[in-house]
């Protein structure tokens, strides 16, 4: 585990006057991230059979990512990192240092159902709010959620005509509100009976949906796993799941009208340049439509990378049907998807051998016979 304070419960005005969650790259560090990129098209492999010895950052760049995943395990839960050359990189060029920066930060974790290891974040025409939706490629304003990695980075390389803009809020605090206001409802976010849609990015031996309580604990750790679209997916998509309670309807209902209000949400415009790391335990995040421009390199574009991470916390035993493993820094999280490789099965490996975490492999905690025995007897 990390040193140091964990991660506790903020609103808006405690982020708004402590701005230590925010680091910015000196010269000398963006020096670095130049030099390796330029040793690493020097010397071109294959994303998943890069090593840190093929993205060589000297000391003082390798300092700066530590110090962002040191940040996200700390009181935020949140890290902005500023400065990255993004105007002097193609995006070729981009995916090539960002996925290098990620071999010093963790394990990187396939995201989709194609299996990719990096997302593009824009708009390719996807739809949100549907059967298999995603967010990352649409243009739609996203529902409050987590992502499905310790921490989930993103590189802003372009910024959107017009909205886009990033919130995020501590669900720490949004479990002491619901502790505070409606504590009759905490049994219901912390028991094993919710039951969400993994829309479609699976793997063929799990089945199409998964349960995970929404909120608890692991000793002193927190964490908490929301996403209604999924939640909801599930009821619409499969007629054998359990029906919503009508406690768990008034507890998603509450949920949201505390996720979006000034008190609790913090707004941040990503500029070029700029890496956003959350902890995927202790925040949600969101984001508001956008308008593009018209030229294509001009459209709104991020990079994210999911991150399996060494001082990542423990998560309670019943989140591990969703996560692969609940111990505290070992591989975890991701989507499997339909389309994984040896590649990226001798990469995890490696890298996890690198970074000093265990890991399980892949094999379903609950498989699909499993499950319909469960869904059988509720």
């Amino acid at each position: 585990m990390s040193i140091g304070e964990k991660p506790q419960a903020w609103k808006t005005q405690d982020v708004e006057r402590d701005d230590s969650w925010i680091l910015r790259l000196t010269p000398e560090q963006i020096e670095g991230f130049n030099t390796a990129l330029a040793y690493a098209k020097e010397h071109p492999k294959p994303l998943l059979e890069m090593t840190q010895a093929d993205y060589p950052l000297p000391e003082v760049s390798k300092k700066a990512l530590e110090a962002a995943i040191g940040t996200t395990q700390g009181r935020w839960g949140m890290c902005l990192v500023k400065g990255f050359p993004v105007n002097d990189w193609t995006e070729a060029e981009m995916r090539v240092a960002y996925w290098g920066m990620g071999l010093y930060m963790g394990v990187g974790r396939t995201q989709n159902r194609a299996s990719e290891v990096i997302n593009d974040v824009r708009d390719a025409g996807g739809s949100y709010k549907v059967k298999g939706g995603r967010g990352y490629n649409t243009n739609a304003g996203l529902d409050f959620h987590q992502d499905s990695a310790d921490v989930v980075a993103l590189l802003c390389r372009r910024t959107a005509k017009e909205g886009g803009t990033s919130k995020v809020m501590s669900s720490i605090a949004l479990h002491d509100k619901v502790a505070e206001a409606r504590p009759d409802l905490l049994p219901v976010l912390e028991a094993n009976n919710w039951f969400h849609s993994f829309q479609n990015a699976q793997d063929a031996t799990q089945p199409p949906y998964y349960r995970c309580p929404l909120m608890g604990k692991s000793g002193a750790y927190f964490c908490a796993r929301t996403n209604r679209k999924n939640t909801v997916a599930a009821q619409r998509d499969f007629p054998e799941v359990p029906r919503l309670t009508p406690q768990q309807e008034e507890a998603l209902d509450f949920l949201d009208t505390i996720m979006p209000s000034d008190e609790f949400c913090y707004t941040m415009e990503l500029e070029r340049g700029d890496m956003q790391l959350l902890n995927s335990f202790v925040t949600l995040h969101s984001r508001t439509p956008f308008e593009d421009y018209d030229l294509p390199d001009e459209k709104r574009h991020l990079m994210r990378l999911w991150l399996s991470i060494p001082s990542s916390q423990p998560l309670p035993a019943e989140f591990a049907e969703y996560w692969g493993d609940s111990r505290a820094g070992a591989v975890r999280g991701g989507v499997r998807g339909s389309a994984i490789t040896d590649d990226f099965l001798r990469y995890e490996k490696r890298q996890a051998e690198a970074m000093g975490m265990p890991c399980r492999g892949f094999s379903p905690i609950v498989t699909k016979e499993e499950m319909s025995k469960i869904v059988g007897m509720a």
